[in-house]
């Protein structure tokens, strides 16, 4: 690389790391503390690159970014934020940042997001104002992370947030699929038209297409869990769609089914799923992204304080039990566990035990994806399996891993086999193809418990 780089973080650490790892790049680097000191080097017409903080002593980095678009016109910024929100993302991408990465990032990463940005040299961009926050939407939207799946979800929502394309968004119940629809419109140029959230009946009547795109006048509309929506409804929304305009609404839709699948079994029309499919923004499961639950925990716990509820925090070792839980309701299902545990804990931290009493009473099966099709049993069990190498972060598990997954296989295989033949071990032998004694000693040496009774088989 080469080049004049201009590093602005009030952290010195990550000043001294981004200073030697640019040196040793080639780059000739100008590090600060302070965003005035900054704007003076880019008015003296230093730099080919900034990589700046959003959070500063003296001001907002963010805020910074019209000013030196002005000042130069073409001179990249990368911004580099601690916020690990979905709002930061989008500000950034509309205050015409070069790139965007969240705190803690990956060195590599971001020497070669900063490669790219010298290289290339960017149009000159009229100076943009960040727009305004929506009011009631800034603090409450809980579309924060920082795992690769969310970060990664963020940038393409700041991506498309302009374009005028269908937005398809899939994934489970309660991972926010709704949310991301709102935000989409909200930090978008029609975030002063209105945001329709359609339902079948609102596409009824002869009048019904045509009396939706009136209330949108232009702004969004939002098909939630289309997939629902009978045929009649779907076909109602493809000759809406045909019939669009210049001043037509954005088109939106969330699915929690694979709408691939049933197309392809004749469940969902065709011809909508290919005008739906402008953008695919895939929502991952809280399962996918198991670091983000001690922060969205946080997040929960912050606005319960704020909503006037006692104050509260987790004990690490409760953390560590709500982190390796499945959660099939997703965010959704983990905010109402919080505020359970808020109201119901009687000391400020909350306890291993209250969280084994709250998780206890509720559902820990895997949710079924794709509208309930059977899935392969190692299908799931490879599930499972990377869920668990996963909850480690990174660090390998404890050894004699083959021993306990085997143990954990076989035991309720054994356990339910000899509940269908009705504790007859001869018969569960028979059906499990192994020896009589190599059954009785799998169930003394697993602990099973065998009762006899009768029953047909």
């Amino acid at each position: 690389m080469d080049g004049t780089v201009l590093v602005a973080d009030d952290d010195r650490t990550i000043r001294t790391v981004l200073t030697q790892a640019l040196t040793r790049a080639g780059c000739r680097v100008h590090a600060t503390s302070s965003l005035t000191t900054l704007m003076r080097w880019v008015g003296e017409g230093k730099g080919d690159l900034v990589i700046s903080d959003v959070v500063m002593p003296d001001g907002n980095g963010l805020e910074m970014l019209p000013k030196i678009a002005q000042e130069r016109p073409g001179l990249p910024v990368i911004v580099i934020s601690a916020q690990n929100t979905i709002m930061t993302a989008i500000q950034a991408a509309e205050a015409e940042a070069y790139d965007y990465l969240p705190k803690p990032f990956d060195l590599p990463d971001l020497m070669k997001r900063a490669g790219r940005a010298l290289e290339t040299r960017r149009r000159a961009p009229g100076p943009r104002s960040i727009p305004d926050q929506p009011p009631s939407e800034k603090d409450d939207l809980p579309l924060v992370g920082r795992t690769p799946q969310m970060q990664a979800l963020y940038r393409l929502v700041a991506r498309v947030m302009n374009a005028d394309l269908p937005v398809l968004i899939c994934g489970e119940s309660g991972t926010g699929k709704s949310l991301i629809a709102r935000a989409i419109h909200d930090f978008s140029d029609r975030r002063s038209l209105p945001f329709v959230v359609a339902t079948a009946p609102d596409l009824q009547g002869v009048d019904g297409p045509s009396a939706l795109v009136a209330r949108a006048r232009g702004g969004s509309i939002l098909f939630d869990e289309v997939a629902d929506f009978d045929d009649e409804a779907q076909g109602r929304i493809v000759r809406m769609m045909d019939t669009f305009g210049d001043s037509a609404p954005r088109v939106m839709a969330t699915s929690q089914s694979d709408l691939t699948a049933l197309m392809e079994a004749g469940a969902f029309r065709q011809d909508l799923f290919y005008r739906l499919g402008g953008v695919t923004l895939a929502v991952p499961s809280l399962r996918e992204r198991v670091e983000d639950i001690p922060l969205l925990a946080d997040h929960f716990l912050v606005r319960s304080e704020r909503d006037g509820t006692a104050i509260r925090r987790i004990a690490p070792d409760a953390m560590d039990l709500i982190r390796a839980y499945s959660w099939p309701g997703n965010v959704r299902q983990l905010e109402h566990t919080i505020r359970r545990l808020v109201v119901t804990s009687p000391e400020e931290v909350i306890t291993r035990a209250e969280v084994e009493t709250v998780l206890g009473n509720q559902p820990e099966i895997e949710p079924l994806v794709g509208g309930g099709s059977g899935e392969k049993l190692s299908a799931s069990v490879a599930k499972h399996l990377r869920r668990y190498f996963d909850l480690h972060g990174g660090v390998l598990p404890p050894p004699g891993l083959y021993t306990r997954i085997l143990r954990e296989v076989e035991m309720p295989l054994i356990e339910i086999a000899l509940d269908a033949t009705g504790g007859n071990q001869a018969k569960c032998a028979d059906l499990l193809g192994i020896n009589r004694n190599t059954l009785r000693k799998k169930i003394n040496d697993l602990d099973i418990r065998v009762t006899r009774r009768r029953k047909l088989m």
